[in-house]
């Protein structure tokens, strides 16, 4: 007769069967979260897609300038206004210049500053609504107030006054975009750490005697990172239309330095005659725009925890 011990030592010991084994095999494989993102963005086909034209553009506003047999700003009024050849790929403008070079070059020009005044966003921003979401109470009321003094300067504005004081150029549009630009990032950040700060790690973190810099810096930014990488997607292009708005109007880049929005302005007097100096920019204004959209669009999709499955 089996006693009960014999009983339990046999269940004890008795093979597992393959249906449960079945039920403990690992089906996907063990990822981080930024390699969990970047699998889940290349899956998105209109995002890869814009990531490789933005990469394309990038390389050719890069090189182009460099290896063209034409520079920018040479003149030859011989060849004015002439439409796209085998010699001139884009044809030339109204004082013979090669408009493949001056596209590219106009390219690269916008880029840096669509780059750059993100980048100054980026930091002013993250760290005001770092700040301000951490300290809270009568600190935060004081630097939202702040904030709606700010943004409530018209931009056109500001952008006047700049050009009057230190004059048209690249510096006068980035400092003028970088002045309130930095809004909506500083406003996203602290809504994010608003959150954030009432996590465990964030309690723990005080509780070990971290500053308050510290924490912002090492525990708040790092876990807000991914919404920080998709409001900059968006905030380069907006810097960067910003730009052509003032080319286009007078008040950014001057002759014969090549941006898109003089490129645009000037396309724009003659279409009807010299349908090509309008086209081929615009084509290229749209592609960046668009890209940066589309390539925004899939990481927020990829850099959502939500979506994770």
């Amino acid at each position: 007769m089996q006693t009960p011990q014999d009983a339990a030592n046999n269940y004890k010991f008795a093979p597992v069967s393959d249906k449960s084994l079945a039920s403990e095999v690992i089906v996907r494989p063990s990822l981080n979260y930024w390699q969990d993102a970047w699998r889940r963005l290349k899956k998105n086909r209109l995002a890869m897609a814009g990531l490789i034209i933005l990469v394309l553009l990038i390389i050719l506003a890069i090189v182009v300038p460099f290896v063209s047999n034409y520079d920018y700003q040479t003149q030859n009024l011989k060849i004015k206004n002439i439409g796209p050849s085998a010699e001139h790929w884009f044809g030339t403008d109204d004082f013979g210049r090669d408009l493949w070079t001056r596209v590219w070059w106009g390219t690269r020009i916008s880029l840096f500053i669509g780059i750059v005044a993100a980048l100054i966003d980026l930091v002013i921003g993250v760290i005001y609504g770092g700040i301000s979401a951490y300290y809270g109470g009568k600190v935060d009321e004081i630097m939202q107030r702040s904030i709606e003094i700010v943004y409530a300067i018209p931009f056109l504005l500001i952008a006047i006054l700049l050009i009057m004081v230190i004059g048209s150029g690249i510096s006068s549009i980035i400092i003028a975009y970088s002045i309130t630009g930095w809004v909506p990032m500083a406003r996203l950040v602290r809504g994010q750490m608003l959150t954030l700060k009432e996590q465990e790690f964030v309690l723990a973190s005080r509780t070990l005697g971290a500053s308050p810099m510290r924490i912002i810096m090492r525990s708040l930014i790092p876990n807000a990172l991914g919404i920080i990488i998709v409001q900059i997607t968006f905030v380069v292009p907006s810097a960067i239309f910003t730009e052509a708005f003032l080319s286009f109007i007078g008040l950014g880049v001057k002759p014969p330095l090549a941006s898109l929005g003089n490129l645009l302005s000037d396309g724009a007097n003659y279409i009807r005659l010299f349908p090509h100096r309008l086209i081929f920019p615009t084509i290229i204004f749209s592609l960046i725009l668009l890209s940066f959209n589309l390539l925004g669009d899939g990481l927020r999709d990829a850099l959502d925890p939500k979506m994770r499955k």
